[in-house]
């Protein structure tokens, strides 16, 4: 899926009991995040959390998330 820039952003999700994990890679670097929330937050929710995430670390390793 692409996030509101239009960058391609991997997603998966996977239920671990109550919770949900959710991952988020981007595909040029590799780098991936996760985050773990409630299932009942709604998988929009899940999925701009954790590309929100994603969007910080590169920001805090000095890559560009625009190019």
């Amino acid at each position: 899926m692409a996030d509101e820039t239009g960058k391609e952003v991997l997603l998966e999700f996977h239920r671990v009991g109550n919770a949900v994990k959710v991952s988020a890679v981007d595909p040029e670097t590799g780098i991936e995040v996760s985050i773990v929330g409630d299932p009942s937050a709604g998988e929009e929710i899940l999925k701009q959390t954790a590309i929100k995430k994603l969007q910080y670390v590169l920001r805090k390793r000095g890559i560009d998330w625009s190019s």
